[in-house]
């Protein structure tokens, strides 16, 4: 067994074993943020799906209305006016054969890439450079489109795409610790809304298992799932 620090070990004390109300939670989880920097506020949720069945995986997209907290790093690959487009709609990084190029030799400082559909047939050849990091442009992500404005701004603003695991688990990063409750429910609401509005068509019986919020360094915490659910917008700010 690893073993856990001291500064973990007065964190967990804070820690009751109950399904805390999200608001709740989301306070805990703040108070348990003690690293020596701003640590994300992630989400950990396990669903009633088994994803080596196409018709139970899960992959989509969240807008986080108070954004994640991230400067986020957009490259797009794109030919012609395209190429302008996306530098004028404020991409960090434009090309077309020369960036997959740069990409094949190494060059990954982007967060986010997005690629218009007519260079996908380029594009495939970095899936084995890029699919292990999630970065591998997919229409299902809302990274391959002709709409690269559209695009930019919004993972510019806080769109994230997520997935679950092949044990049917999501990890995703809803914000920032220095983020307040109400901020951070805001958010982790949009991604339950997310989730249920996406079940997959195989799921079968109780969809939701275990949902448990935490700091990067912190305890994990766990929320009612019902309440977080039930909640309604107006009560979350």
């Amino acid at each position: 067994m690893p073993k856990i620090s001291r500064r973990l070990q007065t964190l967990q004390a804070k820690v009751e074993e109950k399904d805390y109300h999200p608001l709740e939670a989301l306070a805990l989880l703040k108070d348990t943020a003690t690293a020596k920097f701003t640590e994300a506020a992630e989400a950990h949720i396990r669903l009633g799906i088994d994803p080596k069945y196409t018709d139970q995986q899960l992959r989509t997209t969240v807008a986080l209305p108070k954004g994640t907290g991230q400067i986020v790093r957009v490259a797009v690959i794109a030919r012609g006016e395209k190429v302008n487009e996306a530098s004028n709609a404020g991409a960090d990084i434009v090309g077309s054969e020369e960036l997959i190029d740069e990409i094949q030799k190494g060059r990954m400082d982007f967060d986010k890439l997005i690629a218009t559909p007519d260079v996908m047939p380029q594009v495939a050849r970095l899936g084995k450079l890029l699919g292990p990091r999630g970065l591998m442009p997919s229409p299902k992500g809302g990274t391959v489109t002709f709409d690269l404005a559209g695009a930019i701004a919004e993972f510019k603003a806080g769109k994230l795409e997520f997935r679950a695991d092949r044990t049917g688990i999501v990890h995703v990063m809803f914000g920032k610790t220095t983020f307040s409750p109400e901020d951070l429910l805001v958010n982790l609401k949009a991604l339950q809304e997310t989730i249920d509005r996406n079940r997959p068509s195989g799921a079968k019986g109780r969809y939701w298992r275990t949902f448990y919020v935490a700091a990067t360094m912190g305890p994990s915490i766990k929320v009612d799932i019902s309440a977080l659910r039930d909640l309604k917008l107006s009560e979350a700010g």
